[in-house]
């Protein structure tokens, strides 16, 4: 079998030992080679266009995702798994923009960097699990303090929205909902106000794009 060629890209000498080390270990991986230095890693790998290349996301003269970016346009075979400290959404989700195959923490376990290797080659991201904890927790925030607005409206009004958007007249909703035609209005405005949709075909439209409703 072929052995996957590596490139390791970290600006520390030590950091990149424990990383030949490691990769040593494992079968049908070959480093060809590495360096400390962005804008170097950027010319091995034109020189060597290795299968996999580990790159640090801070290094002098070119940051990992520049690397990474420039990778992706100018090598596009080429592999670019990002190595780092950080967890937070704001690098991962940069580093995946750039469009890396993965994300492995420096504190990782040695069996993920086989594993991020594996799925690079077969052209697949992998992402530390603490990466990936990280960012659903991320997330679940985001959905948290960023609400669609039709979860800030009240039970009434998403009901109101859905009759609007189903076809039916203020008085019908009224005598549906057993309530007055006045109190309808007052319902129409303020679901109004708060999608900031101000005609009944932006509403029905909102109600199709929401899944609140199936276009014909």
């Amino acid at each position: 079998m072929t052995p996957v060629r590596v490139l390791l890209a970290d600006d520390h000498k030590l950091v990149r030992a424990g990383f030949r080390a490691m990769l040593s270990n494992l079968k049908n991986i070959e480093v060809v080679a590495e360096t400390g230095d962005g804008r170097e890693a950027l010319d091995l790998i034109h020189k060597h266009r290795p299968d996999v290349a580990f790159v640090d996301i801070t290094m002098p003269s070119l940051t990992g995702l520049e690397v990474a970016r420039r990778a992706a346009k100018e090598a596009p075979n080429v592999r670019i798994i990002i190595v780092s400290m950080h967890t937070a959404e704001e690098y991962v989700g940069r580093a995946v923009r750039a469009g890396v195959a993965g994300y492995v923490l420096k504190n990782a376990d040695p069996v993920e960097l086989e594993l991020a290797i594996r799925a690079a080659v077969k052209g697949e991201i992998y992402l530390s699990p603490a990466v990936s904890k990280s960012l659903i927790d991320d997330y679940s925030r985001r959905l948290a303090d960023e609400k669609p607005p039709e979860e800030k409206l009240t039970e009434r009004q998403r009901e109101v929205l859905q009759l609007i958007a189903e076809g039916q007249n203020t008085k019908d909703i009224a005598a549906r909902l057993n309530v007055s035609i006045k109190t309808i209005e007052t319902h129409r405005k303020q679901l109004m106000e708060r999608l900031d949709i101000h005609d009944v075909a932006g509403l029905v439209r909102y109600a199709i794009r929401s899944g609140i409703i199936e276009p014909e």
